[in-house]
């Protein structure tokens, strides 16, 4: 962590505990549980019996925050023997205070471990259990703590406090249910205010909210929490993205397979998949059979059975199989989101079957996929190397793990991408390139991803015969360009605003006509579009167009494609009839273009490499 990342670390963490202490004094029977620090801020676990907290009372709270802020109260530590701390909590009336330390007593790891030590600052080494823990006081305020803190409750910084959640004490359903008080603090007012300003712009970017309003997709009660159902507009959106995606990779030698979405547990017995995630997977019984089924989570193992269907011979290689298809995780319904975490989830998966002096060059060519798809969209790129780290779980030899690590390090290099790497983020066969893009409002989100893999071709015997005619293992490397279309989707929207590029937009173009004296001119304008298939960025066979003859005024026409986000809104009159011209009107402004050049105008749109 740099120093500046230190020092606003302190600054949160010690806002937690003059949110704390403010609670206090407005609700002297407070009890507390946890107040780490989290992304962008902090909350305090909080216990007030009957006593709910709801925004309204935010004013005040804020208001005493403030008043302990303005006092220039100093964070003194210091420290005691555990038995006499727990006397301490009992003597306070604070049971999550003793509770904590009671286990800490015990066994510091295990406590450690169940509340995310590194920020609470509660660990222990090894698996000793604690005999002296460390407390902060600021004015009376008193907190079981191992810091850091600012050096006075003057030097926090902006804050405000944002919303009030329920939350199970350590997470745990069979616990008492807290409020959890959660805040925002930056170290000037100035970052505060553009923070705020951010999550404004969010919430009318909410795809949840444009996906209602521009009627993509919808969700009901009688399907299930996280198994979206998408509309025709919406599947339009899904099939030209996953269109794109997969042409790009289908220019390098890429090609479509089918497998089912049922199969036998012993797949991913013998993938590691079944050890690693079984408890997320649906489960299927057959009545005719003793099999034991699961709904697919995933596709590479499946991938590896048609490589395994038949001799693979050096000349071959590499294989490369792309299937765009749905797969079904047992996600837990509280984590479930609109489109961000769904049950079933369609991934633009790929899988290459390669030598290893093929590597470089199959990884070369998904780098450059992925920045092409990205940059059409107007999205900036940065690499995350994924990297295993010294936990257990992970399968394979070191030796391998360490190769492949280099050799994905040295492919983002090659190819002069941004990148940072962090250890923990790999997956259990194998490092990745996880490549995070940042939307219109600076918020970043990780989507395609590179994945290294030597496990899963020696788990399932791979192979093919090398030049010596002798059996050689393959290594497989796994890509998706979107990852789930389903989040994509979500990142996309958001990104957007629903203001597609003209290449992915549902409906392209909207004729408005004036009055009906004008239908047989539009007539000859959708034969035009229909005669005109566009084909960049992503090939497409026709323009997606419809016609509003209604008997409405033109600004009703206008107000609701506006609304709808159509692109390209025609208007047509009496005068444009006249003069073989139409009235183009787009985000940028409106102008008359002339019959004979709307194509060339629209495919000027549609190669257009930003929102």
């Amino acid at each position: 962590m740099n120093p500046h990342d230190e020092q606003l670390h302190a600054m949160r963490h010690s806002l937690a505990h003059i949110t704390a202490s403010a609670v206090k004094q407005l609700w002297p029977h407070a009890k507390f549980g946890v107040g780490p620090v989290v992304e962008n801020g902090f909350y305090y676990d909080i216990d007030l019996g009957e006593t709910k907290i709801s925004e309204s009372d935010f004013k005040k709270i804020e208001k005493e925050m403030r008043r302990v802020i303005n006092q220039r109260q100093e964070f003194e530590r210091f420290t005691m023997p555990v038995d006499q701390a727990i006397e301490w909590a009992k003597e306070n009336s604070q049971p999550y205070k003793e509770e904590l330390l009671n286990d800490l007593k015990r066994s510091g790891t295990t406590v450690a471990k169940d509340l995310d030590a590194d920020e609470l600052g509660l660990a222990a080494d090894g698996d000793a259990a604690v005999e002296e823990v460390s407390f902060y006081k600021n004015g009376e305020f008193v907190d079981l703590c191992r810091g850091p803190h600012a050096v006075t409750t003057r030097e926090v910084g902006a804050f405000k406090l944002m919303r009030v959640a329920g939350a199970y004490w350590r997470g745990k359903e069979d616990n008492a249910q807290m409020q959890r008080l959660y805040g925002v603090a930056f170290a000037t007012q100035e970052e505060l205010d553009r923070y705020l300003e951010r999550l404004e712009q969010a919430k009318l970017r909410d795809h949840r909210k444009l996906g209602k309003e521009l009627d993509l997709y919808t969700v009901s009660p009688l399907v299930g929490a996280g198994l979206p159902l998408f509309t025709p507009r919406g599947t339009v959106l899904r099939d030209i993205v996953a269109q794109y995606s997969n042409q790009l990779r289908q220019k390098h030698g890429f090609q479509k397979v089918w497998t089912p979405h049922i199969t036998k547990k012993d797949l991913y017995e013998t993938s590691g998949h079944w050890a690693k995630f079984g408890d997320e997977l649906f489960l299927v019984t057959s009545q005719e059979t003793s099999d034991d089924f699961a709904l697919k989570p995933m596709n590479c193992p499946h991938h590896t059975q048609i490589y395994a269907s038949q001799p693979r011979s050096y000349k071959e290689m590499p294989v490369r199989y792309i299937e765009t298809t749905t797969d079904y995780r047992d996600e837990k319904t509280g984590e479930l989101g609109g489109l961000n975490r769904v049950r079933s989830l369609t991934q633009d998966d790929s899988h290459v079957f390669a030598r290893p002096d093929q590597i470089e060059q199959e990884i070369n060519g998904l780098l450059a996929a992925a920045r092409t798809l990205y940059g059409s969209i107007g999205m900036k790129l940065r690499v995350r190397l994924s990297y295993r780290d010294s936990g257990e779980g992970y399968l394979g030899e070191l030796s391998l793990w360490e190769s492949a690590q280099k050799q994905l390090k040295a492919a983002v290099e090659a190819n002069e991408l941004e990148y940072f790497e962090q250890e923990g983020e790999a997956a259990f066969y194998g490092p990745k390139i996880d490549f995070m893009a940042t939307d219109a409002i600076g918020r970043e989100h990780q989507v395609a991803t590179v994945q290294l893999d030597f496990v899963q071709p020696e788990r399932f015997g791979l192979s093919y015969i090398d030049t010596d005619g002798n059996a050689a293992q393959p290594v497989m490397i796994h890509c998706a360009l979107l990852g789930s279309i389903e989040r994509f989707l979500s990142v996309f929207i958001e990104h957007t605003a629903g203001w597609f590029p003209f290449w992915a937009a549902p409906e392209q173009v909207r004729i408005l006509t004036i009055n009906d004296t004008v239908e047989p001119y539009v007539k000859e304008i959708t034969a035009l579009l229909d005669a005109e298939p566009l084909m960049a960025p992503v090939k497409f066979n026709e323009i997606r167009h419809t016609v509003d003859i209604r008997n409405e005024s033109l600004g009703k026409k206008i107000r609701e494609a506006t609304k709808m986000k159509i692109p390209v809104q025609l208007i047509v009159g009496p005068k444009d009839v006249e003069a073989r011209e139409v009235s183009v009107r787009t985000q940028a402004g409106e102008e008359k273009v002339a019959f004979s050049e709307l194509p060339s105008y629209l495919a000027a749109l549609a190669t257009k490499e930003s929102v």
